[in-house]
């Protein structure tokens, strides 16, 4: 099978996001990394690119690699845009008018106004806006879906969502400026925690459940007072299936690393997963014994089964959730270029709907959290 080309923007020497994109994507060999404007010093973007094999595709910028993809003669068929948060609205834009599909890291937007427009051009355009919720896929939290979808604990009554870490709570890095731009409304827009954690979260709560946020109350606080937004929020909000949810998010919860991790109460039973220990999945079915579902044991749900790669009591981390976003895009482009349907297990990927969603719920927190807990409307206008 003739690999697929990917290019990159973004993500270039010293990222942190970069690397696990590089490795996601080759991962399967499924894409061949062919393009990329890796850096915003030309020069640098440029060497930085050479150095991955790219040749005369090691481009200075962004725009670029627009026209230069767009003028040879076998274009990529994915880029990944990984850029600050404030240039992916613009990037991502333009790649998809120009014809390109686009994996975008989140927030996809800055605004709930700019993620509608990305909505529609990737309808008009009928180019693939998918966004990097890459949680979404470790295999158990598809194998969580799959078990929700099919009736496993009955009616969801709760959800319970959590993305709480300790590494901003020293006050004396109130001035570090790897941390101070997080919190400073001109560079990060109107939420600081939330939108960094907060959102994966909430999209966990949402994927996993098959439901919509519809409401929200939210708490914000800046427990280091120096910072104008917040570093910690507990909000909760109502879903359109009839869920109630509970999400804490913080980034001074010292003791905490990662700490991304997700319960569903049903009528039937409860699960429960947590990011730090992604191999087992917890379920408690009503009046049973608790189970301990392991990764890569037999007969799990196809979305779980066709993202498992090593045997049972391996781990399997943060590279692998993003390589199986790429397996469900390869996927979804094969598709398309076949003109035949997605094999359903892969067709789960985050998509431009879920980044709107999830811009629409920042503000609303933002909003809740200045007016003391007000319930607000959480849903995007276009989607009211």
């Amino acid at each position: 099978m003739k690999k697929l080309k990917w290019g990159m923007i973004g993500g270039g020497a010293g990222s942190q996001i970069g690397p696990a994109h590089r490795l996601g994507a080759s991962l399967d060999g499924l894409f061949e990394f062919t393009a990329g404007a890796l850096d915003h010093i030309p020069a640098e973007s440029i060497r930085y690119g050479q150095s991955f094999g790219l040749g005369q595709r090691a481009y200075p910028s962004w725009q670029a690699m627009l026209s230069g993809e767009q003028a040879h003669a076998d274009p990529i068929d994915l880029v990944t845009i990984a850029t600050p948060n404030s240039t992916h609205f613009e990037i991502t834009k333009a790649f998809l008018e120009g014809g390109f599909h686009v994996l975008c890291e989140k927030p996809m937007t800055m605004t709930v106004e700019e993620g509608e427009e990305i909505v529609k051009i990737s309808e008009t355009t009928r180019k693939i806006c998918a966004v990097n919720y890459g949680y979404s896929g470790y295999s158990l939290v598809r194998h969580m879906k799959a078990m929700v979808a099919r009736g496993d604990i009955g009616k969801v009554r709760l959800v319970n969502a959590e993305f709480a870490h300790g590494h901003h709570a020293d006050a004396a890095d109130s001035d570090n400026p790897r941390v101070r731009w997080r919190y400073d409304p001109s560079q990060a827009g109107v939420s600081a925690q939330f939108a960094d954690c907060g959102i994966h979260a909430l999209h966990m709560a949402s994927f996993v459940t098959g439901q919509d946020v519809t409401k929200l109350s939210a708490d914000t606080v800046s427990c280091i007072e120096a910072r104008e937004l917040e570093d910690d929020a507990m909000v909760n909000f109502r879903m359109d299936g009839g869920a109630v949810g509970r999400l804490w998010t913080s980034s001074i919860a010292i003791g905490r690393q990662h700490g991304l991790g997700i319960q569903v109460f049903g009528e039937k039973g409860g699960l429960r997963w947590s990011q730090e220990h992604p191999n087992q999945l917890f379920y408690m079915p009503l009046g049973e014994r608790l189970q301990v579902i392991e990764r890569g044991e037999d007969n799990l749900s196809p979305e779980a089964d066709r993202t498992t790669r090593v045997t049972i009591g391996h781990a399997e981390g943060m590279p692998l959730a993003f390589a199986n976003i790429y397996t469900d895009l390869a996927e979804a482009i094969r598709a398309l270029k076949e003109r035949r349907d997605i094999d359903p297990s892969a067709n789960i990927y985050p998509r431009a709907e879920d980044g709107l969603r999830s811009m629409a719920a920042v503000f609303a927190v933002a909003k809740s959290g200045r007016q003391g807990g007000t319930w607000i409307d959480a849903r995007p206008p276009m989607f009211r």
